[in-house]
């Protein structure tokens, strides 16, 4: 079965989806940033086959996801780093991971406990507003027009509710 492309879409998450949206991808990503960073060790670590992870690091490389870099020179032999792009994303897997050991959690427990280094202590990720600092959910959220928004494919209903919303002075 093909897969629809995104890349043309007018929409942010549609395009991120379109670099990082398959099962795979960020697994592989939290394993980079878990470190492990050799071919061998992802494709051992996550059970998936090698040509399927060939494709995944290939993309995330192409699109600046990810880097990849020599270690040794022969036989060549290569280890995979997040890049800015790549580090970028750790808090949506953290936030992700948090959901996941909230509605979908082993019954063993959470597989991973996070720690912030500044402080020291272990904490639940959780998403706060960058102008107060102030946590929020869905509930908290009015989305308004932006300036990329346009009624084509990926937001061609959506563009016209948030435009609608904006002009009854409402955004909610």
């Amino acid at each position: 079965m093909e897969r629809t492309s995104f890349a043309e879409m007018r929409c942010s998450l549609a395009r991120a989806l379109e670099l990082i949206g398959d099962w795979w991808t960020p697994l592989v990503l939290r394993d980079l940033f878990l470190g492990v960073s050799r071919f061998d060790a992802l494709a051992e670590d996550l059970g998936v086959s090698r040509n399927l992870l060939t494709r995944r690091l290939k993309a995330l490389e192409e699109n600046g996801v990810i880097q990849r870099r020599a270690y040794q020179e022969r036989p060549p032999r290569f280890e995979y780093v997040l890049t800015e792009a790549g580090r970028d994303l750790v808090p949506i897997l953290l936030a992700l991971t948090a959901w996941g050991d909230r509605w979908a959690q082993p019954e063993q427990g959470a597989p991973i406990l996070f720690r912030h280094k500044s402080c020291g202590c272990q904490f639940q990720p959780r998403l706060v507003c960058s102008a107060c600092g102030k946590g929020f959910g869905a509930e908290d959220v009015a989305a308004m027009p932006g300036p990329g928004g346009a009624a084509l494919p990926g937001t061609k209903l959506v563009a016209g509710i948030l435009s609608a919303r904006r002009a009854a002075g409402t955004g909610d």
